[in-house]
């Protein structure tokens, strides 16, 4: 019955996380929707940036800090360790629906593009952004990113694996797709308003924040093959990889492998 529980759990926390997900993404492009970016009550600035900032706040610390290594080591004393990923997802979807909800308007603008050419690469480079989230998700397995692998395997009596290292098709040119994605999304529009630069400044912040703690976990999870790889691979930009890094993975029989950081999954912060 608990594996039954737990699996049910994972698919509800997956269904509304998935909602949440989609609707950021009209939050964030102010697509139809009944509460974006720049739409709802205008209310006083110095109210607005301090509701917003405080939004932030909350989004940013409960992933930054349940994400940790020493955290989920005192987080599964009290939460079963296979759903521990899923409690985590439920919480971070959770805040996002509270900032989308709460969120305050600034609607001021600080620039505009009004160059045909100019919003259709905006548009085309807001969906890249997000598309290349989601691929990056599927590169480091998806269903265990969002905890449904951990219920499943409860469900059957298996264990889940344990995290192997390894690097797939956009890893090998950089170290981030998923923080380049999102970054993509966040300052691709055509019309940037005071709300939307508060937004996409302060997710920079976190996002920049989020890879040195998460590299700081997996330097400690993998040691020299995660140091050699962000030696010779880019953080966030798409470059070519160093010459070297096919030796180095060769010396931990990894060549002519595909894959990513499989124990990202247990790393990242969902978005």
């Amino acid at each position: 019955m608990g594996g039954i529980a737990s699996a049910l759990y994972g698919a509800v926390v997956y269904v509304f996380f998935l909602g949440t997900f989609l609707y950021a993404i009209a939050f964030v492009g102010n697509l139809p929707v009944p509460k974006s970016i720049d739409s709802g009550s205008v209310r006083p600035l110095g109210e607005a940036l301090i509701v917003n900032v405080l939004l932030l706040g909350l989004f940013a610390g409960q992933h930054s800090v349940m994400a940790r290594p020493g955290f989920k080591r005192w987080w599964t004393r009290f939460v079963a360790p296979p759903v521990e990923r899923t409690t985590y997802v439920l919480l971070a979807s959770l805040a996002l629906a509270l900032l989308c909800w709460q969120w305050r308007p600034m609607p001021e603008m600080v620039w505009s593009v009004t160059q045909p050419l100019g919003v259709i690469v905006l548009s085309i480079l807001f969906w890249l952004g997000w598309g290349l989230v989601l691929l990056s998700t599927f590169l480091i397995n998806h269903f265990e990113l969002f905890g449904l692998r951990q219920v499943y395997a409860r469900l059957r009596g298996t264990r889940v694996p344990e995290p192997v290292f390894r690097t797939p098709f956009l890893y090998k040119n950089v170290r981030h797709p998923i923080y380049l994605g999102f970054l993509l999304a966040f300052w691709s529009t055509p019309t940037m308003t005071q709300g939307h630069l508060l937004f996409a400044v302060a997710t920079t912040g976190y996002i920049l924040i989020g890879i040195y703690l998460e590299e700081r976990d997996l330097i400690a999870l993998f040691g020299d093959q995660y140091r050699r790889y962000r030696e010779q691979v880019s953080m966030l930009l798409p470059l070519p990889r160093k010459r070297g890094l096919d030796e180095a993975e060769a010396d931990n029989g990894e060549k002519g492998r595909d894959g990513h950081l499989a124990a990202r999954s247990r790393q990242k912060d969902a978005a």
